[in-house]
């Protein structure tokens, strides 16, 4: 592409051609003349060519026209077929118009159709209806058929009353004496029903059961005529509230024939002492001993195994005798078998939920509640069995939490009425049990070093109420256990100091403490607090009753092992020399008597405990304890006193002999 000038590069061109006309000519008027004459001849020439092409200018300029004359044919053909083009586009749109219009007035009147069909229906009173709701007997299913039908006829007939609507005045008249009647029927047919539950022996479940099958009749009554719904509800309240209450009213005075007829009294604390053999079981079974007061056994099964065992039937059992929590458990499982069917079908049947449940619950039940607390109030106003009202309280707990399960909320408050009562009575007893342990004078009991039934007491007691509170732990009772472990403790320490000798106080504490142990941890968790305490009372005791019975064997020994073994520690070897002399006459001593010292430790060790096994783990520790104080000896020897020193492994294989299989 050829570059243009820029305006510079002409003015520059257009100088140079004028100064080269300059250059050359000197007359500028010839120089006009001259291109003037350049002009015409270039002219001439154009008017020749022009002429001599003239006719072919002239076939151009007729074919133009007749083109012309063929494009304004085209266009106004094309202009008619846009006329066309314009006249269908507008019918089609008006036929789309014409077409939507016919779909809503069809859909429209579709609509108008199935409303006044739905609503001829909803208003016509069909004759099936009339005899049906008018003769059939309210148990069949055809009545409670029409029986929804009508419902529904006179709650539309209702809606449209407010408005006003003529259409109802034709089917009101029909409805309502159609209404009078199925009132009237269902009416009674409930009344029916409820009147059942007052005949004698009724298993008042079967007609229960008949209510709920027809629970849309209570509903029908409520939605239809208040009045009737509260009469209704108002018998079935009197009637259920005086059934419960003659009911447990009997039951309860029936069950409370089955107690025990000796119970625990205030003698029969765990500090009183053991001088007589009545007890808690004493007539009527062969536990006659005051400690089954304190022993739970086979009690505590109640809260497990037997939780959910058949109620005892008093009339079939007038020969056997029960517990106190036998009694209570039996009685309260029968009270929430029957509370929580109650409850459940006051929900269902009446329609209520939450507070209104819960009244309408209270007013069929309270009574009844009023009465089984009261009752509670009365039996164990007199109760010192501790572990009775300890297992009366667990079990208000677990069935606490049955009801829950079933989704029962409504004898909560019941619950903590009980507890209310067992609480206080139950702390009172378990104090009076504690004052009666700090109350005991050691100097009126025999000198025995086996363990003090006071101490057997508290160990089954303390296993007792540990066991049963693992699930349920309370802050309470373990400040009560607590206090009563400090007073046993003590009391226990007491009695040990009426033995003139140390070693006698130690075997005294050891038969305490082991055998508290051995309860606790055969009922209980190894770990329990209680435990925890009696073990390590029993290791130190152990340790130091080790050393008491090796000292009088072997006490030369363990004197001067104790004095010496700080020379051999700080290296003074001149010190341990001037010990030969006496180490020589303990090596002599050892020599001729430690197989016979060996015999009379394994004898007074075993006579000294009942239990084989703490006697035999006691001596095992003295054994053990002895032979490293013999191995600490053999260090502290010069080299002649060890020569005459017998062998250990000797000593060791003696040692084998005593070695217990238990």
């Amino acid at each position: 592409m050829a570059e243009v000038p820029s305006p510079q590069m002409t003015e520059q061109l257009d100088n140079e051609e004028v100064r080269e006309i300059l250059k050359n000519t000197t007359d500028l008027r010839q120089y006009s003349r001259q291109i003037e004459k350049e002009f015409k001849e270039v002219e001439n020439k154009s008017i020749e060519d022009y002429i001599a092409e003239s006719q072919n200018i002239a076939n151009l300029h007729n074919q133009i026209n007749d083109c012309d004359d063929v494009l304004e044919r085209m266009e106004n053909m094309l202009m008619s077929f846009q006329s066309v083009l314009n006249n269908i586009s507008t019918e089609i749109t008006q036929l789309q118009r014409k077409s939507v219009s016919m779909s809503l007035q069809l859909t429209n009147r579709q609509s108008v159709k199935a409303q006044l069909s739905q609503f001829i229906e909803d208003m016509a009173v069909s004759e099936e209806m009339i005899n049906i709701i008018m003769e059939t007997p309210v148990t069949e299913r055809d009545f409670s058929t029409q029986l929804n039908v009508l419902n529904h006829k006179l709650s539309l007939v209702k809606e449209l009353s407010f408005n006003e609507s003529k259409s109802t005045s034709d089917v009101s008249d029909v409805l309502q004496k159609l209404r009078l009647k199925a009132m009237a029927k269902i009416r009674s047919y409930l009344l029916e029903q409820i009147y059942k539950f007052r005949k004698p022996m009724t298993n008042y479940q079967i007609p229960q059961n008949a209510m709920l099958k027809h629970k849309f009749f209570f509903e029908f009554i409520l939605s239809n005529e208040r009045h009737v719904a509260q009469e209704i509800c108002s018998e079935y309240i009197d009637t259920m509230g005086k059934i419960y209450y003659s009911y447990f009213k009997s039951y309860s005075t029936r069950l409370a024939s089955l107690k025990f007829e000796e119970s625990c009294t205030k003698d029969d604390l765990m500090g009183i002492e053991d001088n007589a053999s009545k007890g808690l079981f004493s007539k009527t079974t062969s536990l006659k001993h005051k400690s089954t007061i304190f022993t739970i056994g086979k009690r505590g099964d109640i809260l497990n195994q037997q939780l959910e065992a058949p109620i005892i039937v008093p009339h079939a059992q007038l020969k056997n005798r029960y517990t106190v929590e036998a009694l209570f458990r039996s009685e309260q499982y029968a009270l929430v078998d029957n509370a929580c069917r109650e409850y459940l079908f006051v929900t269902e049947f009446f329609m209520v939920r939450g507070t209104q449940a819960q009244d309408l619950f209270n007013q069929i039940m309270g009574k009844t509640l009023t009465l089984m607390i009261k009752n509670l109030e009365t039996s164990i106003h007199d109760c010192f069995d501790t572990i009775a009202m300890f297992l009366c309280i667990h079990l208000i707990f677990r069935y606490q939490l049955m009801c829950h399960k079933r989704c029962v909320p409504a004898l909560d408050k019941y619950w903590d009425s009980l507890q209310a009562v067992l609480w206080p009575r139950l702390e009172l007893v378990f104090r009076l049990n504690i004052q009666s342990i700090h109350d005991c004078d050691p100097t009126k009991f025999n000198k025995e070093l086996g363990p003090h039934y006071i101490t057997r007491r508290y160990a089954e007691f303390s296993a007792a109420i540990v066991g049963i509170s693992e699930h349920f732990p309370n802050e309470l009772v373990s400040r009560l256990l607590l206090e009563l472990q400090n007073e046993v403790e003590c009391f226990i320490l007491r009695m040990a100091a009426i033995f003139p000798t140390r070693k006698d106080q130690l075997i005294y504490l050891i038969n305490n403490y082991d055998l508290v142990l051995g309860v606790l941890m055969e009922h209980t968790r190894d770990n329990s607090k209680e435990a925890e305490a009696f073990r390590e009372q029993l290791n130190s005791r152990s340790a130091e009753y080790v050393e008491e019975i090796l000292a009088p064997h072997f006490g030369g020994i363990i004197q001067f092992v104790k004095e010496c073994e700080h020379f051999f520690e700080k290296e003074q070897m001149d010190e341990l020399r001037k010990q030969e002399r006496r180490s020589l006459a303990l090596v002599a001593s050892f020599s001729a008597n430690w197989k016979k010292s060996l015999e009379e430790l394994n004898r007074e060790v075993l006579l000294s405990f009942p239990s084989l096994l703490t006697g035999s783990q006691l001596l095992q520790l003295a054994l053990a304890s002895l032979v490293q104080y013999y191995h600490r000896f053999h260090k502290l020897l010069t080299p002649n006193a060890r020569a005459q020193l017998t062998n250990i492994h000797v000593v060791m294989v003696e040692i084998k002999k005593y070695k217990s299989n238990y």
